[in-house]
């Protein structure tokens, strides 16, 4: 086989340790109640488990281009896929706390620095006529595997055993090793890197992102900044991320090139792709929230709804390569379109009612899924498009970092619209039952001291009546919230449309830029 041929399959071993990564977080994010219950842990040492994890897994985004180019890239790529593989395989045999948590960040610097090298080496390998379905391929870690995982999730739990959410990564990764064995090139180390290693960079990016990400996962729970831990964190994320900026923007071997952010296709795409993660919590996330907390599903019953998204995933994306190949399609429409769907299955989603179950949501599914392919194709197209191959390094790491405190972003998000909107509506909801409950006195002509013999709605008042009503009040209180939080991400779509027309300048294929370039 030629030399050309066996760097796909090297690219395919990429993509099997970014999924195996993808799914060791998502899959185990979503089992987490199942995992503490197996390993004999409360609520708030679980809050850590996935703390931990991203704030790791920022970090190894971070420095994984830099490391990859020293070490080169097959060797880094293997010793990657050993610890994450090991590291995740070891957690259910931890009872210690410590080495719990200490698996955990190891599993998570693993997954960071696992999802970069499919962009790196996607850049690397793929000639202009094909990049976009190595682009594709790349957008697979954004949009396909975290739905996949909670179908994941509902078989190792429910059907088979809640370890196997962390020993699944262990056939993945002996795949991935093996296609990485044969189809990436043996290179040699160039360790003299390490003389001109950015160690201010990397201990800000370590201080300051660590920070930022461990306050939004964590600061709700401390009542933010009624705590002094989260004051002392806001502190170090404000001083240590605007430094880094400074240093790295002068630093002459930086890990990441700020100036790239000058180019507008490539602000487009950094930005763009930060704030697309953030609403895809509108097809992943939100469904399965509903569905748990009001229908009662468990999770092999929710994945239907996110498996849906998947699979168009797999139609989409090649789809769009297909159509993005053409010169007479402007990418700035096909994303204004994409947004224009995602705006839909939000407006939709918003009507939901306690009385909605899966099937209501299979029509905005479809919304959903076409438009995330819509949206991360051509950002990905347009913010790689002006990159030349010794800049591809800088360009992964400054895309998948913001993608990564993506994540903790939405974390916060969504603890912030329980506590404003979730709050406000069951104090709405509450005034609502006193007021309804004084008209009963009232009706009954019963005196206001005694405690009233009917509920609000007319039936009795019997222990098993009262927490059958504080349930259908908590149900109504969990839909006027994540209504809320679908109108919320769809007002951050509608402004991903105005930046879609504002920002980014028209661009066309690869293969034409290429042949542009020849001339």
């Amino acid at each position: 086989m030629t030399k050309q041929g066996r760097s796909y399959f090297g690219l395919a071993g990429v993509i099997v340790l970014a999924m195996t990564t993808e799914l060791n977080e998502q899959v185990s994010s979503q089992s987490l109640p199942d995992i503490l219950g197996g390993l004999g842990l409360s609520h708030d040492p679980g809050t850590w488990f996935n703390s931990l994890y991203l704030s790791a897994e920022i970090m190894g985004m971070a420095l994984a281009p830099w490391l990859a180019l020293t070490f080169s890239v097959r060797r880094f790529a293997i010793v990657v896929t050993v610890t994450a593989s090991i590291s995740a395989a070891l957690i259910p045999f931890t009872s210690n706390l410590a080495l719990l948590y200490g698996l955990r960040i190891i599993e998570g610097l693993a997954g960071g620095l696992a999802v970069p090298l499919v962009l790196l080496i996607a850049l690397r390998v793929l000639a202009p006529p094909v990049r976009l379905y190595g682009l594709a391929a790349y957008s697979l870690t954004a949009t396909f595997f975290p739905n996949l995982s909670t179908a994941l999730a509902g078989l190792w739990t429910d059907l088979i055993d809640w370890r196997f959410v962390f020993w699944q990564a262990v056939p993945f990764g002996s795949l991935a090793i093996s296609l990485l064995w044969y189809g990436i090139p043996a290179e040699a180390p160039k360790y003299e890197r390490f003389e001109k290693f950015d160690w201010k960079g990397t201990l800000l990016i370590l201080f300051g992102f660590g920070a930022l990400s461990t306050l939004l996962q964590q600061g709700d729970r401390f009542d933010w900044f009624n705590s002094p831990a989260i004051c002392v964190l806001a502190l170090i994320a404000a001083i240590c991320l605007p430094l880094l900026i400074y240093v790295e923007w002068n630093q002459h071997t930086p890990l990441f090139r700020f100036q790239l952010l000058g180019r507008r296709n490539f602000a487009y795409g950094a930005s763009t792709l930060l704030i697309f993660l953030v609403v895809s919590l509108a097809s992943s996330t939100l469904p399965a929230t509903f569905l748990q907390e009001v229908a009662g599903y468990r999770p092999e019953q929710i994945y239907l709804v996110t498996l849906e998204i998947a699979c168009i995933q797999l139609v989409m994306l090649p789809l769009m390569a297909v159509v993005l190949n053409s010169k007479s399609v402007d990418s700035r429409v096909v994303s204004f379109l994409g947004m224009g769907l995602i705006l839909m299955a939000c407006l939709g989603d918003s009507f939901m009612t306690v009385d909605w179950n899966r099937n209501e949501f299979y029509l905005w599914q479809i919304f959903m899924g076409a438009g995330e392919a819509m949206i991360v194709m051509p950002l990905l197209m347009m913010s790689t498009n002006s990159l030349v191959p010794a800049e591809g390094p800088f360009a992964a790491a400054m895309v998948n970092t913001p993608r990564a405190v993506a994540q903790a972003i939405g974390i916060w998000l969504l603890q912030l619209i329980h506590r404003w909107r979730g709050g406000l509506h069951s104090d709405r909801l509450t005034d609502q039952i006193g007021r309804d409950r004084f008209r009963t006195y009232q009706a009954n002509a019963l005196p206001l001291q005694k405690p009233a013999p009917l509920l609000p709605d007319g039936t009795p008042r019997t222990a098993d009546s009262v927490v059958t009503f504080k349930s259908q009040l908590a149900h109504q209180t969990a839909v006027l919230e994540l209504s809320d939080a679908y109108l919320i991400i769809a007002a951050i779509t509608v402004f991903l449309m105005v930046w879609v027309l504002v920002l980014p300048q028209r661009t066309y294929p690869p293969r034409l830029m290429f042949i542009k370039k020849q001339s």
